[in-house]
């Protein structure tokens, strides 16, 4: 099959620029530089006419703030998802919009083909693909990293000096980031001995802890039916909701993380991410659901919660596993309305009140003063039908 037309799931940084002088070189084709723009900001400046330099014979940025965390972040934060117990999942939850919005650029444009500049070892390659066949099962799918010669970051700077491709990384600084409204990751060079702390200088979306301001900051978030809807009392987007909890979190050192994760390909990863806005809803949609959700309605979503983290980090986000589950945890949410308190402080999200017009919480029944709405006789009976298995047990022994 001659390939005459291939759309790049282009970044603008190292991998991708490279990506698209080489599929030119090794293809003998068009290619097509389609940006998601997911909330990178700065790092947008300048992308189209860096991609036409570069040999893209046209570029789509496309505007995808608001989609990308009203139909993909709040559905993941409504399950309280996090992968290995403290990945807020960032980068997995981007790659399959933006692989979606590329099968739609492609057929647009009667591509041949679709590409992405993911390496041979990480998990965005299967994230990509998945939801490319997922979306267009007979898409031919090209992956520079798994066919180019180039087998290290620095062989891609000299490749790129050679072709005068303007990219950022450098030999000195050679950590690749990941950055979107939701998150910013940092993996790679430097971050590779998991002995060594980051770099301060590194950081992008927070302030360290230590420079956090001395005197706390508390903000109301409101929520409707499990997705937060307010701060501070004022209704917002999603995507200016979570850019403004970004912004306050960000200033009092709120959600730096630095793990070793376990890539689905079989390998263990260090990975640093900055989550502020993403830490203070996941703490907040808690203690909402505290006071909204049924008991064993809770302990079932729960119970489900490494299975969905895991399906959405493994690139699964388009299977009928994960949309089977999503449906069961959107149902769980009705209801789940109210207003929670935060308390931020110097790197700490503390939750130090929540309310709610469709409150489970009794005071009268949880209180330990005097009420009348509670006969304290009847644990008695309730005690001993749940030690019964456990005495005939013992008496057997």
């Amino acid at each position: 099959m001659k390939i005459k037309k291939i759309v790049l799931a282009y970044s603008g940084g190292l991998d991708t620029s490279v990506a698209i002088t080489w599929l030119k070189e090794k293809y003998s084709c068009e290619v097509i530089a389609f940006c998601a723009d997911l909330g990178q900001e700065e790092e947008l400046s300048g992308l189209d006419r860096k991609a036409k330099k570069t040999g893209a014979s046209k570029t789509y940025i496309v505007d995808l703030r608001e989609e990308f965390v009203r139909d993909f972040v709040f559905p993941m934060l409504r399950a309280n998802a996090v992968y290995e117990g403290t990945y807020l999942l960032g980068t997995s939850i981007a790659r399959p919009l933006i692989a979606k919005k590329q099968i739609e650029i492609a057929k647009r444009e009667n591509a041949d083909a679709v590409a992405h500049g993911a390496t041979g070892k990480g998990n965005d390659q299967v994230r990509f693909e998945l939801t490319y066949y997922s979306l267009m099962p007979g898409i031919k799918v090209i992956a520079p990293w798994r066919e180019w010669e180039f087998d290290s970051r620095e062989s891609l700077i000299a490749y790129a000096k050679k072709h005068n491709i303007p990219v950022t990384a450098t030999k000195s600084k050679p950590y690749s980031t990941d950055r979107n409204l939701f998150h910013i990751s940092y993996e790679g060079g430097i971050l590779e001995d998991p002995w060594a702390e980051p770099p301060q200088s590194m950081f992008t979306l927070s302030v360290s802890p230590e420079r956090a301001p001395s005197k706390a900051t508390y903000i109301e978030i409101g929520y409707k039916d499990g997705n937060p809807v307010s701060v501070n009392g004022k209704k917002l987007s999603p995507a200016n909701l979570l850019k403004e909890l970004n912004t306050i979190g960000g200033r009092n050192g709120i959600g730096r993380v630095d793990i070793v994760e376990n890539r689905y390909v079989g390998m263990k990863s260090r990975g640093v991410y900055e989550t502020p806005g993403g830490t203070i809803l996941h703490a907040a949609h808690r203690a909402i659901e505290s006071i909204t959700l049924d008991r064993e309605v809770t302990h079932l979503r729960d119970s489900l919660i490494p299975k969905y983290a895991s399906l959405v980090y493994n690139g699964f986000w388009f299977s009928p596993e994960r949309e089977a589950l999503q449906h069961m945890i959107d149902k769980s949410q009705e209801g789940v309305t109210g207003t929670v308190r935060i308390k931020l402080y110097k790197g700490n999200c503390i939750v130090v009140g929540r309310k709610s017009p469709k409150s489970l919480y009794n005071p009268e029944l949880a209180t330990f003063e005097s009420e009348s709405v509670y006969n304290q006789k009847d644990a008695e009976g309730f005690i001993k039908l749940n030690a019964l298995r456990l005495k005939i047990r013992k008496n057997r022994i």
